[in-house]
């Protein structure tokens, strides 16, 4: 039936109808459902409905320990706050003693994921990291990265790196000492990369160059998260675009193993800290059309850190993951947002009628797949996901 004040409400409770019955929805379609405030409730219901289908009952998240690699990066986007020059007092390149100290420390509060995060290239930009490099016994960060990661496996974790821009050798390297890999895709519109736009002074930012990663990653076989950044002057036309590029890839490769739904926040130090941050019922009806255009083996996440108030309605939007949550460290990308204490989110989403259970940083449907996981790699994910209380999809929560 017609939705009240909508012209084209018949047309778009057709076209929730037509993703129930796993029809692809057009462009037009997500960005009028994105558009229409008027179809929320009907959205929410239809995405809801799809995760149920595909997820169960379950909704995981990844205890993990935030390693901040080096914040050191040649981009500057108008929105970020983790990316230091070197004589920055703040800038830091972790050294191997403390990637070690900080992964034993996580292994011991529980944590299975080592996140390795960075700036992208930071070495093309700066001689005195150069020089740092080369003193730790490396030529690239990626090399470096590689070293941290085989220390945190050797504490017990399961590193997945997110490094930017990799190449594809880069990338066949990391993957012996990786489960996953990811790169934020954020936005496919080159018109962010204009004068006067977030990204014009970020050249790793652009989208042809993140969409090749992403594709190269998928011949290479590598299970790996992306996702979009909301709310950084992007049209809804352009995220639905986003989300597209990301499907017709999996569809192409069957690597994307979750897409992020992040929503951009206001801080006093960036360029963009008057910008008007994305609202709450905005965020969800992104992450639900989100579940509509992906297709039902990738898991839709939003951080529960950036919505902290919203928990329960992110859940009726069909979100199946909350993505990592840290005892150990905070979120350097967003450290004015703490993470959720994990028994708090646990009771929300009993409250909402699901059980929140740990998983691990490559999700079950990758472990068995032939060549998605380094066969070094399979005892070490075995031994973890032994003690994972979600280490395979859970049949008990799924509809009969």
């Amino acid at each position: 039936m017609p939705l009240p004040g909508s012209r084209d409400g018949p047309a778009l409770i057709e076209a929730l109808a037509k993703s129930l019955s796993r029809c692809d929805l057009t462009r037009e379609e997500a960005t009028r459902l994105l558009e229409e405030p008027e179809t929320m409730h009907a959205l929410l219901e239809a995405a809801s409905t799809l995760r149920d289908r595909a997820w169960g009952r379950t909704v995981t998240y990844s205890p993990k320990a935030f390693l901040p690699v080096t914040n050191l990066c040649r981009d500057r986007c108008t929105y970020c706050t983790f990316r230091k020059d070197p004589d920055d007092p703040d800038a830091w390149t972790m050294t191997p003693e403390e990637i070690e100290a900080w992964s034993l420390r996580g292994r011991a509060l529980g944590c299975k994921e080592a996140l390795m995060c960075l700036g992208d290239k930071p070495e093309l930009a700066f001689a005195s990291y150069r020089d740092l490099l080369g003193a730790l016994g490396h030529r690239t960060t990626a090399d470096y990265v590689h070293r941290a990661c085989e220390i945190a496996l050797r504490c017990g974790l399961l590193p997945h790196t997110n490094a930017g821009l990799l190449t594809r050798d880069e990338m066949q390297r990391l993957k012996a000492v990786n489960v996953s890999l990811g790169l934020m895709l954020e936005n496919v519109s080159p018109r962010l990369r204009e004068r006067g736009q977030v990204h014009q002074w970020a050249p790793d930012k652009e989208p042809a160059r993140r969409l090749q990663m992403l594709r190269e990653a998928g011949e290479l076989r590598i299970p790996f998260t992306t996702g979009l950044l909301i709310g950084i002057g992007e049209t809804l036309a352009e995220r639905v675009d986003t989300l597209f590029a990301i499907r017709d890839l999996h569809r192409a490769y069957g690597h994307v193993q979750e897409v992020i739904v992040q929503n951009f926040r206001a801080k006093p130090t960036i360029r963009l800290a008057d910008a008007p941050e994305p609202g709450a019922a905005d965020v969800a009806r992104t992450v639900a059309v989100a579940r509509l255009v992906l297709d039902p083996d990738v898991s839709v996440q939003a951080p529960p850190n950036l919505s902290p108030a919203d928990h329960a309605l992110l859940l009726r939007a069909g979100l199946n993951d909350w993505g990592g949550i840290s005892p150990l460290t905070p979120d350097y990308v967003n450290p004015e947002a703490p993470w959720p204490h994990v028994e708090t989110l646990a009771a929300t989403c009993r409250a909402e009628g699901f059980a929140l259970r740990e998983r691990l940083a490559i999700y079950p449907a990758y472990i068995d797949r032939p060549g998605f996981l380094d066969p070094a790699l399979r005892p070490r994910v075995a031994a973890l996901a032994a003690h994972a209380g979600w280490a395979r999809p859970d049949a008990e929560a799924r509809p009969a």
